[in-house]
């Protein structure tokens, strides 16, 4: 199904977004490469750092939402990124028109089905000396996941809403680090189980819903369409998440796991 998403509700937890595409890009050790890709480049500002990172490169985001490429654009004033609408599933690398020094995905491949073949197609065609950085959220299990099918379960229209509320998967780090692992390549993989403090101000009543109604719940929410019945949902959905996450002296702790692999690849390309 089409995913129609808010760039300003995703946009509401910008801070705590970007941790993971921080920390995974510490790990990228790329000097001066002339095209950087970004697969699932959003609304813009992650990929915008790569720009100003690298000033040199040609920097292409791509992504298949036309709302996120639209802030995109807008945010970009100096014209500095080629946005490209494509879904990664149909994406073809060869039109780039040049092999790619460095790819990039961030929290993006839990939504392509197939991923795997997709990410080895990838890394082989790297330019000598490419880098490939993937991450992903490892929070399938998490409660506000689970909470979800819990509640679409529950609902009159249960057959459409599990079939939502569930998540196309990402593997574990084990799981990329033996599909990339190659005698050529060096390949780095681990997770991170972040500790996010939500709203220390005490003005939200639920932001862990908040939260996931900028991702996860977005393909819930386009089946639930009468204003009434989603209301309902979302304060079924938003009870489990209040008991699950309470508030905290320090605010409302959302623990979130993201699984990252690193691929380099010296001396080497296509």
């Amino acid at each position: 199904m089409t995913v129609t998403w808010d760039p300003t509700r995703y946009g509401q937890f910008s801070s705590e977004r970007s941790r993971p595409f921080v920390d995974l890009m510490a790990r990228v050790d790329a000097q001066e490469p002339g095209l950087v890709v970004d697969l699932g480049c959003g609304n813009g500002p992650l990929t915008l750092s790569l720009a100003e990172r690298w000033p040199q490169a040609r920097v292409v985001g791509v992504d298949s939402s036309v709302e996120m490429l639209d802030a995109a654009r807008a945010l970009d004033t100096d014209g500095r990124v080629d946005w490209v609408e494509a879904d990664l599933a149909d994406w073809d690398i060869a039109s780039l028109g040049a092999a790619p020094d460095v790819i990039v995905s961030n929290a993006a491949l839990q939504w392509v089905p197939r991923h795997l073949p997709l990410i080895e197609t990838w890394v082989d065609a790297l330019a000598a000396d490419g880098w490939f950085a993937l991450q992903v959220p490892g929070n399938y299990d998490a409660p506000t996941h689970a909470l979800m099918r819990e509640t679409a379960v529950a609902h009159p229209r249960r057959a459409q809403l599990e079939a939502a509320a569930k998540r196309l998967g990402a593997g574990d780090p084990a799981t990329y680090l033996q599909l990339l692992s190659a005698p050529d390549r060096l390949v780095s993989a681990w997770e991170t189980t972040y500790l996010h403090v939500l709203d220390r101000e005490g003005e939200q009543d639920n932001p862990v819903l908040e939260w996931v109604r900028g991702t996860g719940l977005r393909p819930v929410l386009e089946i639930l369409t009468d204003e009434a019945e989603r209301d309902a949902f979302l304060a079924d959905y938003g009870a489990r998440l209040k008991a699950a996450y309470p508030r905290t002296g320090a605010g409302v702790i959302l623990p979130f796991r993201r699984v990252f692999t690193v691929v380099h690849v010296p001396g080497t390309g296509v």
